[in-house]
């Protein structure tokens, strides 16, 4: 398979869209951004790995507060994979109601469906270190 012009384009908006999307608090429209059964790995965090949009929905909630008040997504790279799917590396910065950041790594593996592109599996790293090697 070959990623067009219009796939990177999409996959671009739809990693994008999850920022918007949960710091609205819009838990009901994560179907636009991922599978139903996604996997969403955040132990690197201390938040274990998450299994579908219900869980993931109350993982949110739990956390309440300490949840950052606003996601940003930055340097998506996309890339093809042979089975048809798609990988996507992102930066993403979170900054925290105190006025903290924190910035940490995406890696998605996305999917084609009926419905269009949606994440099947996002690994969460934590960036602590400069020029980790």
């Amino acid at each position: 398979m070959t990623l067009t012009a219009d796939d990177r384009a999409a996959i671009t908006d739809l990693i994008n869209l999850h920022g918007h999307l949960t710091d609205s608090g819009d838990f009901d429209g994560l179907h636009e951004v991922f599978l139903p059964d996604v996997v969403y790995d955040v132990s690197d965090l201390g938040g274990g790995v998450i299994v579908g949009l219900a869980a993931l929905r109350d993982a949110a909630l739990a956390l309440g507060e300490g949840n950052p008040v606003a996601h940003h997504v930055t340097n998506i790279v996309v890339t093809e994979a042979a089975d048809g799917r798609a990988r996507a590396l992102s930066k993403g910065i979170g900054v925290d109601a105190d006025g903290t950041t924190g910035s940490v790594t995406y890696e998605d593996t996305i999917v084609r469906g009926d419905h269009g592109w949606r994440i099947s599996r996002r690994t969460v790293r934590a960036r602590r270190m400069p020029l980790t090697f």
